[in-house]
C-alpha cells in the first residue's frame, strides 16, 4: 500500500480581506492569526490539513487552499 502526502498551500490575498476573523475562528488547528494590524496570516502552514473550512467560510473570497500530492 502506498500512500500519498498532501502538502496545502495557504494563500490569504490581504486586497480583498476585510479583517472579519471567521477564518482563524474556526480553523481546527489554529493555522491562521491576526497581526498587529488585524490581518489575518498564515502563521502555522505546516499544521493545515487543507479541510478547506477556512476556504469556504471567507465572506470575501480572500482565502485559497493549493492541495498538491507528493509522491
Amino acid at each position: 500500500m502506498v500512500l500519498a502526502i498532501q502538502t496545502a498551500t495557504v494563500l490569504v490575498s490581504q486586497d480583498w480581506c476585510k479583517k472579519c476573523g471567521i477564518c482563524i475562528a474556526f480553523c481546527p488547528k489554529k493555522v491562521l492569526e491576526s497581526d498587529e494590524f488585524g490581518r489575518v496570516v498564515v502563521a502555522k502552514p505546516d499544521q493545515c490539513i487543507a479541510c478547506k473550512i477556512c476556504e469556504r467560510l471567507c465572506p470575501d473570497f480572500a482565502i485559497n487552499i493549493e492541495v498538491t500530492k507528493d509522491e
